[in-house]
């Protein structure tokens, strides 16, 4: 298991420099593949990511879209994962519905939770137990460490079993959640965080540097559990990785 990280003086910098790389693993697997898989984050700085991806002109034809988390909300509410990925990287690079697997935010939570796990197991063509292995997931991470929906002290951070689950986060204000569960995490081939802003540091400084403590802090897992792992930081991000 090995984790690389990379530093960039600013969040556009750090969000190019981690297109790039997304797109060479895509790349890499299309090079002996039919199709290759990406699950995406939602939050502010993915924005910035996709924006640089359109940019590039990578070609999506043969890439399909699946998403780390969603807010239980409806498609078009600005609070949407699936919503910032289509104005800033479906609609923009003509990605095609049939490629999206978008997580259905508007139904209740448990129902799509259960629709996006069959959904899953339908593309991969998954026995019952079996966990998918995406080409690469996309990553984020918020100040208290959580990352995809596994917040810190939630029971989910300990399911092996399950692809996808409804989590209800008391705190925020969109408080249910359907998110990737940590065995389909850890069984990416690559994953990718890309974490921005002052306000990341001490998490970033905790996933890496205090004691394997996944219920205090859930990017650890991933990070340190996953793979193969790469994360790429902004400057004010990785102000406590010295």
């Amino acid at each position: 298991m090995s984790v690389q990280w990379f530093t960039r003086p600013d969040p556009r910098a750090a969000a190019a420099a981690c297109a790039q790389h997304i797109s060479a693993l895509l790349e890499q697997a299309l090079a002996s593949e039919e199709q290759a898989t990406l699950a995406v984050s939602g939050g502010s700085t993915p924005k910035l990511l996709f924006q640089s991806m359109v940019a590039a002109g990578f070609r999506w034809q043969r890439v399909h879209l699946f998403f780390v988390d969603e807010r239980s909300v409806p498609p078009n509410d600005p609070e949407s994962n699936f919503h910032l990925a289509n104005e800033n990287l479906i609609t923009p690079a003509h990605i095609s519905p049939a490629q999206v697997h978008r997580i259905h935010g508007e139904i209740r939570p448990e129902t799509a939770a259960q629709q996006y796990t069959d959904d899953i197991r339908n593309f991969f063509g998954l026995e019952e137990g079996e966990m998918p292995h995406f080409d690469v997931v996309q990553c984020g991470m918020g100040p208290d460490a959580h990352t995809a929906s596994l917040f810190p002290g939630e029971a989910s951070i300990e399911d092996r079993e399950h692809i996808a689950g409804a989590v209800h986060v008391q705190k925020m204000m969109s408080k249910w959640r359907v998110t990737l569960l940590p065995a389909p995490l850890l069984a990416a081939k690559n994953t990718v965080f890309l974490v921005t802003g002052t306000d990341k540091a001490p998490a970033v400084g905790d996933v890496f540097h205090q004691e394997f403590d996944p219920k205090h802090y859930p990017a650890q897992l991933i990070s340190r559990q996953g793979k193969r792992v790469t994360w790429f930081l902004d400057q004010a991000a990785a102000a406590e990785l010295a």
